[in-house]
């Protein structure tokens, strides 16, 4: 009896000891062992960069700013010392600056006309795509606003429409090309600093962008509405351009600043004071180059 009742006992306390494990699950571990280490955490791989800094060709659609017309003489275009893909060192092209001299030789594709206007970027860019650049430099939409009237402007979704439709068609064809968008330039800021000079007014006369130059010395309550439209139509292309390019992960617009940037007498053409001189070109590489070459925004 007495030895039944000691196994009772040992049994009922060896009962009690494991209720108390399974409730407090640590601190019952037997002698010599030692507590499982929780694993470490792995470092979480930084993600592949989506914008090259680096690019190694360079494809320029756009208008007669990016052939860099008026630049070297009346009435002509002087690709060579275009802000996007020129050779002449005293402009120091952004395609220049990226890819140097023999790559501008062999990797820089001019693609721009005179006179263009949104509605053959789709066309410009079907032709850039082609040569499978690895950046597409985009300035468009002055040519939209500089219309004989006010009234023949691009209406704004259609210019959106046409610049969504460009980027279709790159990335139909070169689906990783690289897309910078130049704003368009502040046109009246244009206006008035060539408006002071007697050989621009003469020129103006000949119709270059009539709907915000003609008049050039008329301070009139209505010929300072027509020009406060065309410079708003600019400012809702602009916001076109942003939110566009907004939308592809390979796209930078320019955050405004060629349209924020205060061209004067010096960086507008001897010839027709409206388009920029070689110094205006230049100025306009040195922005692009900021932009293409800036980090990667955090996202």
């Amino acid at each position: 009896m007495r030895g039944s009742r000691r196994l009772r006992t040992t049994v009922a306390a060896a009962a009690a000891a494991l209720m108390l494990c399974a409730g407090t699950l640590t601190g019952c571990e037997t002698a010599g062992s030692a507590a499982t280490a929780p694993p470490k955490p792995r470092p979480t791989p930084k993600p592949t960069p989506v914008w090259d800094r680096s690019p190694a060709s360079v494809a320029a659609v756009g208008d007669s700013i990016t052939r860099a017309f008026d630049a070297c003489s009346v009435l002509a275009d002087c690709p060579e010392v275009s802000w996007a893909t020129g050779t002449d060192t005293g402009v120091n092209s952004l395609a220049l600056r990226l890819i140097g001299a023999d790559g501008v030789a062999e990797r820089s594709w001019n693609l721009a006309r005179t006179g263009a206007r949104m509605a053959e970027l789709p066309e410009q860019m079907a032709r850039a795509a082609a040569e499978k650049p690895e950046l597409v430099t985009v300035m468009m939409g002055a040519n939209d606003a500089c219309r004989d009237r006010t009234e023949l402007m691009t209406p704004v979704e259609e210019f959106r429409a046409d610049f969504a439709t460009a980027l279709a068609r790159l990335r139909a064809a070169a689906p990783k090309a690289q897309v910078y968008v130049s704003s368009v330039p502040d046109l009246k800021r244009l206006w008035s600093q060539g408006r002071e000079n007697p050989m621009g007014r003469q020129v103006w006369k000949l119709g270059i962008c009539a709907s915000m130059l003609a008049d050039a010395e008329d301070l009139s309550a209505p010929a300072e509405r027509r020009r406060t439209l065309v410079r708003d139509r600019v400012v809702a292309y602009n916001a076109v351009l942003k939110e566009v390019c907004a939308k592809d992960l390979r796209c930078r617009y320019d955050g405004g600043a060629v349209f924020g940037f205060r061209f004067d007498g010096r960086q507008l053409s001897p010839w027709d004071w409206f388009h920029p001189s070689k110094d205006g070109q230049a100025r306009l590489a040195e922005i692009a180059h900021r932009q293409v070459t800036a980090p990667e925004p955090p996202a």
